[in-house]
């Protein structure tokens, strides 16, 4: 799950939108002094996460919070913490990346293209991103091809930046392995409760600061696509909009890998096909 996104909080009590003008005013704020597009997530989503705020500060309206904000620039670390996502593990529904193991991997690395290229699009602390490289690697090794591995090129974004330092950091909870088969948590991680990636997927994954919403597709053209619960925070247009730039950064034959919740939406339906679409795996023809 993406650091992109709204961040599910522990309090999950609504806030009731009784001064409309007052919360319309708090989004323009932190648009424009931090360039997050409110606008663009679930009005439900956004209202609970900032009350979070609300309450952890003692306020009670929309127009007292900006005040804080002006006074106290720490808070709106705090507020952009609460409205990223940084919850996330290993191969998360296992049986949905058991599907892409067989299905998409295989053919991918068939390619005759010299560089395949893969991005984890809202990869938090990078568990996403490592995971693909772990599939790509565990196929290569099992074809006795490691030679040809550095050829494959993940790459994680996200929007927050400590997410992002945590994913080149590389070191992980157990928490984080809840979902990783036995085989693959031995291979590919130290032992222990401050478990690190191993060399190999190291050299493999790179990491960048890039908001999906504001921002281009990293140059590539993709050969995978990973955006995995992320896309179920966002509104409609934004969602059909990010569907729509995925595709084009697919090349004919590319693979769009989504989480289990989520459903293409808009014109792209007519431009992918499924592979596995119970597991949300989608091929862009070609």
């Amino acid at each position: 799950m993406s650091a992109n996104v709204l961040a599910e909080p522990r309090v999950l009590e609504p806030v009731t939108v009784d001064d409309p003008a007052g919360f319309a005013a708090l989004c323009d704020k932190i648009v424009a002094e931090r360039g997050f597009r409110c606008r663009s997530y679930k009005e439900r989503c956004l209202l609970r996460r900032i009350g979070v705020r609300l309450r952890a500060t003692g306020v009670h309206t929309f127009d007292a919070y900006m005040r804080v904000l002006d006074t106290d620039p720490r808070e709106w670390d705090r507020l952009l913490d609460a409205l990223t996502i940084n919850v996330t593990k290993f191969f998360r529904n296992w049986e949905v990346w058991e599907s892409l193991a067989e299905r998409v991997i295989p053919a991918l690395w068939a390619r005759p293209d010299a560089t395949l290229n893969v991005w984890s699009a809202g990869a938090s602390s990078g568990e996403e991103a490592y995971s693909l490289a772990a599939l790509f690697h565990r196929h290569a090794e099992r074809l006795g091809e490691l030679d040809r591995i550095s050829r494959v090129r993940v790459l994680g974004t996200d929007i927050d930046r400590d997410s992002l330092a945590a994913a080149e950091r590389g070191v992980y909870g157990e928490s984080a392995f809840a979902d990783t088969p036995a085989e693959l948590r031995a291979r590919y991680f130290s032992a222990g409760p401050a478990a690190s990636v191993a060399p190999e997927l190291r050299a493999m994954v790179t990491f960048e600061r890039r908001d999906l919403l504001r921002e281009m597709p990293p140059e590539g053209p993709w050969h995978l696509i990973a955006c995995r619960n992320v896309v179920i925070y966002f509104d409609r247009e934004s969602q059909e909009d990010l569907f729509l730039r995925f595709h084009d950064a697919l090349v004919p034959g590319g693979v769009l890998f989504l989480g289990k919740v989520e459903t293409l939406l808009g014109p792209v339906r007519s431009l992918v096909g499924p592979v596995v679409q119970r597991d949300r795996i989608f091929r862009r023809p070609g």
